[in-house]
């Protein structure tokens, strides 16, 4: 397990010095400015909004994180041919891909950590002028929505070196992983509603109910780490719902590992 340590920190290296790095960390507190402007404006509900602009920033700033830095990541070594320089070492396949997503971890980690930084920053702001509308507000929800959020992207970064593993450019990979999230966050509305067509006013034949169904247990449901709404209102969630939640994403993410080490070690490269 020794050499997976130096391909993580190497890797974590090269994504702090990517450019698109900076570029998200900026738009990141742009956004979270806009959040004093947007609640200036909405008055009724500072707290909610506040809460709910916060956390969905720093969401999408790790969305974009994993989607251009992330992928990036491993498509290089395999564009440039640098990955047979890395296999030439005593480094096996598994530990290559196992190094590398660590390294991708942390860099999220690292990331969602700073950026959170500042978004718990603009809500204290916000709470101090604004106490009123904070009554129901609590910080352990935020922490809390925080680290479901590195759980999804950790998730989702683990799909991203699946369809690295077995496509041949980044471009594709990017479009699998974007409608991986697509799907993942849409799955627990779309069921509901081919499940109940009298409610909603359709008529869906057997068979989208059954592809949907089966889409269901495959996918990755990203819905159940959005907790953004929670947060917002002050909701409290069940201690059972926090550890099962917790638990599929980490069992997710090991099982698309797993699968990505199988198939990039049987992988032929030109």
């Amino acid at each position: 397990m020794k050499p997976i340590f130096p391909v993580a920190v190497i890797t974590f290296k090269e994504g702090i010095r990517n450019r698109a790095v900076y570029g998200i960390i900026i738009l990141s507190l742009l956004m979270l400015t806009a959040n004093f402007l947007i609640c200036e404006i909405i008055m009724r509900e500072v707290g909610k909004v506040a809460v709910d602009i916060a956390l969905s920033t720093v969401s999408f700033s790790g969305l974009l994180l994993v989607l251009f830095v992330g992928i990036n990541l491993m498509a290089k070594d395999l564009d440039k041919k640098t990955i047979y320089m890395v296999l030439a070492r005593p480094i096996s396949r598994t530990h290559y891909i196992v190094g590398k997503f660590l390294g991708m971890v942390a860099l999220i980690i690292v990331s969602n950590v700073i950026q959170g930084c500042f978004a718990a920053a603009s809500v204290f702001m916000l709470n101090s002028m604004y106490p009123a509308y904070f009554q129901r507000f609590s910080w352990m929800m935020f922490i809390l929505a925080l680290v479901f959020i590195v759980l999804s992207l950790t998730l989702l970064s683990a799909l991203s070196f699946l369809f690295a593993s077995i496509t041949s450019t980044s471009f594709i990979t990017l479009v699998l992983t974007v409608v991986s999230y697509l799907i993942g966050n849409s799955l627990s509305d779309v069921k509901a509603l081919v499940e109940a067509p009298k409610a909603a006013g359709i008529d869906p034949s057997p068979v989208t109910i059954k592809v949907v169904q089966t889409a269901y247990y495959i996918f990755p449901n990203l819905s159940f780490f959005d907790i953004k709404i929670q947060a917002a209102h002050g909701l409290m969630l069940s201690f059972p719902f926090i550890c099962w939640t917790t638990l599929y994403g980490l069992v997710y993410t090991a099982i698309i590992i797993t699968l990505t080490c199988a198939i990039f070690a049987k992988r032929e490269f030109p």
